[in-house]
């Protein structure tokens, strides 16, 4: 497809979403129920890969970065996830800790926005959550300097037969730079498409540790 075919094909293409209301009154008091309530959903929908969200990070001069991770638990309303310590991601968690998540689930019509402050998780929780993965998954953690410049793959590939031999009848412990983030949340908004554009946008705030809801305009 050409560039103009691009442009053509975003400017004409046209949907309009379901008549799915959301208010208020339908939402829980705390808004990780409510997300596990939709979570639900999107696991019933057969959505693949539910877990998965766009993380944004920024650097301590504000220039913003995202990608996508899996969430991986919830630990008391924080939403976790792992990863290299020393990858961009975690450098830049570690210059400003201030991010935000984005769940998107296309087939429903809905996305939920989620702005807080990161820290790591407990050691333990990282152990624990390392010690489950297989065992081809942990060596991968050790293998990748994540984030940093490869000459080839084969320096990844060589780099992992290394390990392999390595811990070939051992267990592979977790690394001191790999393991799990949580984000607090401050903020988190509940977005249901709807037709014309008139979409329905609950937002949670939490207020001396109290979670308060507010509709906002589409």
């Amino acid at each position: 497809m050409s560039i103009k075919e691009t442009k053509d094909f975003m400017n004409t293409k046209r949907r309009d979403f379901a008549n799915k209301p959301l208010s208020e009154t339908d939402v829980e008091e705390n808004p990780v129920k409510q997300y596990a309530k939709w979570f639900q959903e999107a696991v019933d929908s057969e959505i693949l890969d539910p877990y998965a969200m766009c993380l944004s990070t920024a650097t301590k001069d504000g220039i913003p970065s995202s990608r996508i991770v899996y969430m991986r638990d919830i630990i008391e309303d924080s939403f976790v996830f792992y990863t290299n310590y020393n990858s961009q991601k975690g450098i830049e968690i570690y210059e400003n800790p201030h991010a935000s998540l984005n769940i998107h689930w296309g087939p429903l019509d809905r996305q939920i926005r989620i702005d807080g402050i990161v820290t790591k998780v407990d050691q333990q929780v990282s152990d624990n959550y390392f010690n489950a993965r297989p065992k081809a998954s942990k060596i991968g953690a050790w293998a990748s300097k994540q984030s940093n410049e490869l000459a080839s793959r084969e320096e990844l590939e060589n780099r992992v037969k290394e390990l392999q031999k390595e811990f070939k009848d051992k267990e592979v412990p977790r690394p001191d730079f790999w393991g799990g983030y949580q984000l607090n949340p401050i903020r988190i908004e509940f977005w249901q498409g709807r037709p014309s554009r008139l979409h329905d946008r609950i937002v949670y705030e939490r207020k001396n540790n109290q979670w308060k809801t507010a509709r906002l305009s589409p």
